[in-house]
Order: C-alpha cells, then sequence, then structure tokens
C-alpha cells in the first residue's frame, strides 16, 4: 500500500523538484546570509528571475527578510529547513545513496551534499556547514583538534564564526606545502581559532624532509610538543586529494611525478600514496599526523567531493577508520557508486 508522501508524488510529480529547488535557495541564503537575488542566482545556477519569484514567496511566508544588504533567514526558515531535510533527501535519493556507501565504506556517518563542488562554489561551502555542525557537536572542552590544509577543510573554519566549542586547542596536522599560504594546516588551524575563540598551535616546517633533516628535527623540544600532541588527538577534519594534485603541491619532481603514475597512485591523506587497490605505493617523510594516529582518533571529520575525485576517495577509504564522519558532495557519491557497480 502506498504511504501517503507516495501518493502525492503519484498526483503531483512536479512537487517533489519544486520543493527542492526551494530548499535550495532557502539554504543557501541561510549560509550566505546577507546576500542579493544576483549573487544567490550565480550561487545556484539559477535563473535571476526564478530565484526573484521564490524568494518573493519565501518573504510572504516569513521564512525570510529582506535589508539593505541582502537577504537573511528567519527563524521560521531555519525551522522548515530543519523539518524538510529528511524529506527532501529521500524524494531526491540522496538518503538512499548514504546508505549504499556508507555500508560500502564501512564508516559510521556519511552526509551527500546535493550539488558538484567542481561547477557550484556554493557546495564546498555547504560541506563546510555540515562538518562544522559535527565538529560542534563532537567538540569537548579540552579537546586536541588536528586540521589539515586544504580548501575543503578552510571552508569549515568559514562556517563555525558562531561555535559553541570552548576550552580546545587546534593543531596543524602537518607543516607547510606549496606556496599558497592560506590553504596551509598553519593557517586553517589559526582560523579555526579564531573564528572559535580558543587556542592553536602551529608547525612551521616544511612538509617534505630528508632522513637526515626529519633526524635532526623529531629533537627540537617544540617539535617533540607537536609529536606529543599528535599522540593526543582527539578530532581530526581533514581532506582526501587525487595523487597528482598533491604532488603537484608538494613541488614533487618530475621523476616524482612519474614514479607515482608507474605505482599507480590515485589517491593522498596524511602523506601517504593510495593506488586503485587502497595499498599505500609511497609515503611521505615528514613530521605531522600518521594515519596511524588518525585510526587512534576517537573523532574523524573527512572532506572530499567532485566526481574527478571519486576513486582517490575509495582508495583512502580502504584504510580510513571506521569511526569516520564523511561528508562529500552528490557527484563524487554517485561517481563512487558506479565505480562500486562496475567492480562487483
Amino acid at each position: 500500500m502506498l504511504s501517503l508522501t507516495e501518493a502525492q508524488l503519484k498526483m503531483l510529480p512536479e512537487m517533489a523538484q519544486l520543493l527542492q529547488v526551494r530548499y535550495r535557495i532557502l539554504h543557501m541564503v541561510q549560509m550566505l546570509e546577507p546576500i542579493g537575488r544576483r549573487a544567490l542566482a550565480e550561487s545556484l545556477s539559477l535563473a535571476e528571475r526564478e530565484v526573484r519569484r521564490e524568494t518573493d514567496l519565501m518573504r510572504e511566508q516569513g521564512l525570510i527578510f529582506a535589508s539593505r544588504t541582502g537577504m537573511s533567514i528567519t527563524e521560521a526558515g531555519i525551522q522548515i529547513l530543519d523539518v524538510l531535510k529528511p524529506l527532501v533527501y529521500e524524494w531526491s535519493g540522496i538518503s538512499d545513496l548514504e546508505r549504499q556507501l556508507k555500508r560500502y565504506l564501512h564508516i559510521e556517518h556519511l552526509t551527500i551534499v546535493d550539488g558538484n563542488v567542481d561547477q557550484e562554489p556554493s557546495v564546498k561551502a555547504m560541506m563546510g556547514m555540515e562538518a562544522a555542525h559535527l565538529l560542534t557537536k563532537n567538540a569537548k572542552s579540552g579537546d586536541i583538534i588536528a586540521v589539515t590544509g586544504g580548501s575543503t577543510v578552510a571552508a569549515v573554519g568559514e562556517q563555525l564564526t558562531s561555535s559553541k566549542i570552548r576550552g580546545a586547542t587546534f593543531i596543524a596536522a602537518r607543516g607547510g606545502m606549496g606556496v599558497d599560504v592560506k590553504m596551509q594546516a598553519n593557517t586553517i588551524a589559526a582560523e579555526f581559532a579564531n573564528n572559535t575563540g580558543n587556542e592553536y598551535r602551529t608547525l612551521y616546517l616544511p612538509e617534505h624532509l630528508s632522513e637526515a633533516a626529519y633526524n635532526a628535527m623529531i629533537q627540537e623540544p617544540v617539535v617533540r610538543d607537536m609529536l606529543n600532541l599528535y599522540e593526543r588527538t582527539d578530532i581530526v577534519v581533514h581532506g582526501i586529494g587525487s595523487a597528482d594534485e598533491m604532488a603537484l603541491r608538494r613541488n614533487s619532481t618530475t621523476d616524482e611525478m612519474t614514479a607515482l603514475r608507474e605505482n599507480g597512485a590515485i589517491g593522498e591523506a596524511f602523506g601517504y600514496y593510495f593506488d586503485e587497490t587502497g595499498k599505500a605505493v609511497q609515503r611521505i617523510r615528514t613530521i605531522g599526523l600518521q594515519l596511524e594516529q588518525v585510526k587512534k582518533c576517537p573523532t574523524v571529520i573527512a572532506l572530499a567531493g567532485g566526481a574527478e575525485k571519486a576513486k582517490a576517495i575509495l582508495a583512502y577509504f580502504t584504510n580510513a577508520p571506521e569511526q569516520t564522519y564523511f561528508i562529500t558532495d552528490l557527484s563524487a557519491a554517485q561517481e563512487m557508486l558506479k565505480i562500486i557497480r562496475t567492480e562487483k
């Protein structure tokens, strides 16, 4: 026998699509408030005329309000989003996809954000919001929270401005990498701490060290203090990179890049390069949080999106701890499921 929702969709199949559009608009207003109609339309890849029509309706319903600086969400709008999220995800098939992938990846929790992070910049902000919510929910006073680099992890810090995290210490999970200082773990850890009113510790060392330099550095008191913090880390927030992308960010030589490709490296996390089977084919000698330490952490929050990263994500999750909370986008999730079905 059909449920009421199923019966409604049979009679009004256009209802699901309209609800999803309005949900996304309201959700985006919540994330980017205050925001103008044009900027909102660009963020959602929708026509400005459509956004105007829908936001006018939402304003009449008391879900948003407009000011000189732009549109913002009301308390009623926030309540509507909370109530509608399970329904929207069920209608769109996202909930079923979450269940399937969570079983395959053998992890505690998986959240799929609607959209494609490679085509819609707003999707990265949505992933950041989901991760910020998880971090706020799980963090306790006295926790040591390790943070890696990358633009996706940086998006989490941007959503922590009203965080309730107190008495925690944020630490950089590794040293500097590449030339973009804003995307380095040191900078992002500092932003997490500053946005939440907590302390932070940084690691200003090159990520890729020779054996002699590594052995010398680990004897330094400051470095030894950081190594001790890594052993006591309670929460990790990290991204997952493709092998080529991470090798370029590390300014790897042509020979190093060639060796990675010959060994079949497709994914990277915590200085390990993985092939399609999840085997670590290369490990960077680095002072930073190690994968073995990550596996001992009570809470791990991982973020990665985009269909092109699907293989890299699957490679990493062969080694990921079960206590991982993974946040991805719909394009990556669909591509992962396609790969999994092809392999069976």
